[in-house]
């Protein structure tokens, strides 16, 4: 069995001290590659220093979160430019819109977003998409750069099952990590209705845990009880979940690896 996780911040603090004993216990679970969103400049170094510690099994991707983007957006832009000519990623992300907390940048999280999707549709790639508090002007604007050929997932997806279709009609995927276990959030009945072929696997490590592991610091291994969630919804065998899930995540962002 082969299980993607295709976003989790490996990079981060929380992970400092036993990194190599969780990606080891993810590995004798069955997750065999995990994909690193970037956040902004900050934290570049510790995601590209991972990536090149383990060659194969981490790919990074390279934009700047809706939730860093301040007065500063240009500078960081011009940054994650720079490393987009300089050397080849998987996608850009995590980019998108996040009105959660505030919506003083709400017009430089626009610009970022909008700029970023141009760039992902001028160098065929994928994007990985944020949101949060903002589901339906983030689609209203993905759509025009969709009809132009852009591809990407709504990472963590969270929203309606009319939310869904309209994903879904765009060409995009949905990731689904420990939420669609919460109790009344709603993603279990979301999926059951949506089928495999239009899903990722995720952890969003260090966040969001399944169940029995809300509240707590996300581990990669975790990914298994999503995968599990999810083959309960729709009826099938977690290794199927984990074959299809891997297969559109592989397509997704081109990556170099053999499942």
């Amino acid at each position: 069995m082969h299980i993607i996780d295709s976003h989790i911040h490996l990079y981060a603090d929380e992970y400092i001290e036993d990194r190599e004993q969780l990606i080891n216990a993810a590995e004798a679970g069955g997750v065999t590659s995990f994909l690193l969103p970037a956040i902004d400049s900050a934290s570049h170094d510790a995601m590209l220093t991972l990536e090149a510690f383990y060659p194969g099994k981490c790919f990074a991707m390279m934009g700047l979160h809706p939730c860093y983007v301040n007065e500063k957006v240009h500078q960081e832009l011009d940054e994650v430019e720079r490393w987009l000519h300089q050397r080849n990623f998987i996608a850009i992300g995590e980019i998108g819109l996040d009105y959660y907390w505030d919506t003083k940048f709400a017009t430089e999280q626009k610009l970022a977003f909008e700029v970023q999707m141009q760039w992902a549709l001028e160098r065929s790639m994928s994007i990985c998409i944020h949101t949060r508090n903002a589901m339906q002007e983030t689609i209203d604007m993905v759509k025009p750069f969709a009809k132009k050929g852009l591809r990407g997932v709504f990472h963590c997806f969270s929203g309606s099952y009319e939310s869904a279709q309209q994903i879904i009609n765009m060409g995009f995927y949905l990731g689904i990590g420990g939420v669609v276990t919460y109790k009344n959030a709603g993603i279990a009945e979301v999926v059951s209705k949506i089928g495999l072929q239009h899903l990722l696997l995720e952890t969003d490590g260090p966040y969001l845990s399944p169940v029995p592991h809300r509240g707590k610091r996300n581990e990669p291994v975790f990914i298994t009880a999503v995968a599990q969630k999810i083959a309960d919804c729709l009826e099938t065998s977690v290794g199927e979940v984990a074959s299809i899930t891997a297969n559109n995540t592989k397509q997704l962002f081109n990556l170099p690896i053999d499942i």
